[in-house]
């Protein structure tokens, strides 16, 4: 199995962390400082519960003043952004402080937030700020979205997910995302791809609460240019996954008549955890035209309860031709990953055109 991410914290870190720190605190007991960060618990901390800890671990080293503490960090990052690349994962720890010990003092947390995002990503710890003073925290988002910096305008829409992954939800922004609205049309076209994208993972989420905001903006953009076009297509996966007819049509994925699926062929019947299901079909396209696909296929999972949950897996989008026969292979792995836990039993697979199922077919998961 790969490497566990927690593990990024390990002795080379510290080394180049400790020695970085003591430029900001010359007197810093570094023996001390690794004893703390070392406890009889950090062995058993998952990642964030790491980078909560070497936060509180490293507030006991810092001024007592808020202030004060925060225009050291400044120093430190500075630093650190002086001769490092930006956006280091094992840093979050750094907003993790603001987050922490900042929330009483809006204005210094607001403007570090927005020097150390430059750094590394600040994207969960602008959230409770977002939560206590949404007004003004989306307001500052709007600012930050014309940002020179690019790491800025990207925090300016990453920040305002309303389901970032790994972070706390914002119910306010799922229950009713306009204040996050402008700050997307700001960044539609933005030079950065980094920002782009992540204005189309915004969207993403917005569909999971308010499908018909996304759609009316995505008719709104639709062929205004390349990075458009681009941008609402990523943002519209979810909804394709489900098989949203509007987007469906929308995107050119019409009627599915004379559109076939024939001699499905699933092997083995029994597949053990670590091993592939492997599986081949016929498209018959028996129209006249050249039709245009979206071909998936969707996994039923054995959940603990025994029941099935559905993941759908997209194979392609492309056009077939009139009066053809395209055989289509693939294969599914069961490999153990970490974000995964298979039960086994009874598994099924089908087959989804332009969001269309097709006939479910059994198969077993063995250990």
């Amino acid at each position: 199995m790969p490497e566990a991410l927690k593990n990024i914290y390990n002795s080379q870190f510290f080394d180049g962390f400790t020695q970085a720190l003591l430029h900001v605190i010359p007197d810093l007991n570094k023996k001390s400082f690794l004893n703390d960060i070392h406890d009889n618990e950090w062995e058993h901390r998952e990642l964030k519960q790491r980078m909560r800890h070497i936060s509180s671990v490293l507030a006991k080293y810092l001024p007592d003043d808020y202030k004060s503490a925060v225009a050291l960090i400044l120093k430190f990052t500075q630093h650190l952004k002086d001769n490092q690349c930006s956006l280091l994962l094992e840093y979050m720890f750094i907003p993790d402080y603001i987050e922490q010990y900042g929330l009483d003092d809006y204005d210094i947390s607001i403007n570090a937030l927005g020097e150390i995002t430059k750094f590394t990503s600040c994207e969960f710890a602008i959230r409770p700020f977002i939560i206590k003073y949404p007004h003004r925290v989306m307001k500052q988002m709007l600012i930050w979205s014309k940002h020179e910096n690019h790491d800025v305008r990207r925090f300016s829409t990453e920040g305002c997910r309303p389901r970032l992954p790994w972070a706390m939800a914002l119910k306010e922004l799922k229950d009713n995302p306009a204040s996050i609205l402008p700050i997307l049309e700001n960044l539609k076209n933005d030079e950065s791809e980094y920002v782009r994208k992540s204005v189309a993972n915004n969207l993403n989420d917005i569909t999971k609460d308010n499908p018909d905001v996304v759609i009316k903006l995505i008719k709104k953009w639709q062929g205004k240019s390349k990075n458009t076009d681009w941008l609402i297509k990523h943002a519209s996966r979810t909804l394709l996954k489900q098989g949203n007819s509007e987007l469906m049509e929308l995107f050119g994925f019409g009627s599915i008549k004379g559109i076939k699926v024939e001699k499905v062929n699933i092997r083995p019947a029994k597949v053990r955890i670590g091993e592939k299901l492997e599986f081949d079909f016929e498209i018959h396209n028996k129209t006249q035209a050249e039709s245009k696909l979206r071909l998936e296929y969707a996994i039923y999972y054995q959940k603990a309860n025994a029941s099935l949950s559905k993941k759908v897996y997209k194979i392609s989008e492309k056009q077939y031709a009139a009066k053809s026969i395209t055989v289509i292979n693939r294969k599914q792995p069961f490999k153990l990953i970490t974000t995964r836990k298979f039960h086994t039993g009874l598994h099924q697979l089908s087959i989804i055109i332009n969001g269309i199922e097709f006939e479910k077919y059994d198969f077993e998961l063995i250990e």
